[in-house]
């Protein structure tokens, strides 16, 4: 692992990811819980899951993590076609439930011929060419790991981060989301700061920053909750940040640290699973996942099989350690 990268930190992002996305899965889309109100992994949801098992959200990630736990630099086309291929994969075999721009995404590109990570491309861009609309939080909840690709390197992490983004979401606003979240994580893991999410902002285009840290300021002023509802990219990566930032500085109910913060994502309310799996990934490279509680850490699981020390060691392996 490249320098003093924390270990823990590293192994943070997955795990906490997945807590996040097991944590918000029985509350997807109902009754927004108050703030006195626990969520607990009880199972349930779309799926229906079981108790501790993530989501779509975690698998997907799960998808990426895999191929950068097994030496892919995910700056190569041949590493995000096996990407490519591990979510179609996924779709055919593991997925619970798919969001549905993902889900046609991936279904044509099945229907497709050609190399996998460009048959994903090429549907992304037709759909946004159909629809105009692409600028779904689906890349951005399973974008964790990518933040550990290249822990020296901040123009390489934004780079692939966008690559990866692109293979389903074809918006720029989506890229851009992954690329300020994946910075955030890249610091919290190398820096144990949370500055990396306003320092992303130097890496999307210029034109944006200003429209971006506008939405920043908004999350640090308001609670989760306001940024509902979340699937549009954007709100989730607010409600994300509003969660994280507020357990780091003790503003959600005196509380601090991952649980804190996960807990408070999941209180977003809507689409619970995926805004806590966003702000499980950097609560997780910031706390580190001995900040998991343990009852988590021993209850989370899922597809393909993967249980939460391995999601720490994956995480570990992908950022090369």
């Amino acid at each position: 692992m490249e320098g003093d990268v924390d270990e823990d930190r590293a192994g943070g992002v997955l795990l906490g990811a997945a807590c996040g996305d097991a944590l918000g899965v029985p509350y997807e889309f109902g009754a927004r819980l108050s703030a006195d109100e626990t969520p607990e992994m009880i199972g349930g949801g779309l799926g229906p899951y079981a108790p501790g098992e993530y989501s779509d959200d975690t698998q997907m990630a799960v998808c990426v993590a895999e191929v950068m736990a097994s030496g892919g630099d995910l700056d190569a086309e041949e590493a995000l076609d096996a990407v490519a291929l591990n979510f179609l994969r996924w779709c055919r075999e593991g997925a619970g439930d798919i969001g549905v721009q993902t889900g046609r995404v991936l279904n044509a590109a099945m229907a497709a011929d050609g190399p996998p990570a460009r048959r994903l491309r090429e549907a992304a861009a037709g759909l946004h060419r159909v629809t105009g609309l692409s600028a779904g939080n689906g890349s951005l909840m399973r974008t964790g790991p990518v933040g550990l690709a290249a822990l020296g390197d901040p123009v390489k992490t934004a780079r692939v981060a966008r690559a990866v983004s692109s293979l389903t979401h074809f918006d720029d606003l989506a890229g851009d989301a992954c690329v300020i979240w994946c910075e955030g994580i890249r610091r919290a893991v190398t820096e144990g700061t949370l500055s990396g999410v306003r320092g992303g902002l130097e890496l999307v285009p210029a034109e944006r920053r200003g429209r971006w840290a506008g939405w920043l300021d908004a999350a640090e002023e308001n609670p989760p909750w306001h940024f509902s509802p979340n699937g549009f990219v954007v709100p989730a990566l607010q409600a994300a940040w509003s969660a994280v930032s507020r357990a780091a500085t003790g503003r959600t109910a005196g509380a601090r640290g991952l649980r804190a913060a996960v807990e408070d994502a999941v209180r977003a309310g809507h689409d619970t699973d995926t805004v806590a799996a966003i702000a499980g990934a950097l609560a997780g490279a910031y706390w580190g996942a001995g900040d998991v509680p343990r009852e988590w850490r021993e209850a989370v699981h899922g597809w393909p099989g993967v249980r939460g020390d391995e999601l720490a060691g994956m995480g570990v392996r992908a950022a090369g350690g």
